[in-house]
């Protein structure tokens, strides 16, 4: 079997995401009126809503591959799959500015670029729509115990803003601009308080 684009859908996040994800000059960039956005952007050893399973080396290999582009700040992507490889740069929307770990959740950091696809970008979020996104890549794919797993020779391009999500409970959030007031998911005032507790002690 030959190598196939692939394409992974994941929704951008409705609970709140840490405002402290963000560096003082990228705070002063959202209070001036621009957009990040953050989240779960892919998963590993788990079956996501095409069926695919990305085994943990593999996609682990390929995010250490991408964590160059984001460090070169070239990783961009686009609004919306494009049917072939290559990112388009007229339209591209975004670009990821950090990725990393935690668990079996990759997340990122997302920019979003004063260019026509970006505009459309940011005012989809701002009048409240439910936006995915979405891994594109390279590889071929074998079945195995039911399931369809990435082989090795995957290849990573890059993650695009899409409408239709295959990841539940993947969506990325609008970091917000009022930094008075600090968003946190329930996990995380959770996490502060045992963390206040266990400094008391």
């Amino acid at each position: 079997m030959g190598q196939k684009l692939l394409r992974e859908y994941y929704e951008l996040c409705d609970g709140g995401v840490c405002q402290d994800l963000l560096t003082e000059e990228e705070k002063a960039f959202v209070v001036a009126g621009g957009m990040y956005l953050t989240g779960i952007i892919q998963r590993s050893d788990t079956v996501n809503g095409n069926g695919r399973v990305y085994p943990h080396n593999v996609l682990m290999r390929e995010m250490k591959n991408y964590e160059k582009l984001v460090n070169e700040r070239r990783a961009l992507g686009e609004l919306d799959h494009p049917e072939d490889s290559v990112i388009n740069l007229r339209n591209a929307s975004h670009m990821m500015t950090k990725v990393w770990w935690d668990g079996k959740n990759v997340m990122g950091k997302a920019k979003v670029l004063d260019t026509p696809s970006g505009q459309v970008l940011k005012t989809l979020v701002q009048s409240g729509v439910s936006i995915g996104i979405s891994s594109r890549g390279m590889g071929s794919v074998t079945e195995s115990q039911g399931n369809t797993v990435v082989e090795d020779d995957f290849q990573l391009i890059c993650f695009d803003f899409v409408s239709e999500p295959s990841t539940p409970g993947a969506f990325m959030m609008q970091e917000a601009k009022d930094f008075t007031n600090k968003v946190f998911t329930k996990a995380d005032r959770i996490n502060r308080l045992l963390n206040e507790v266990l400094d008391n002690e």
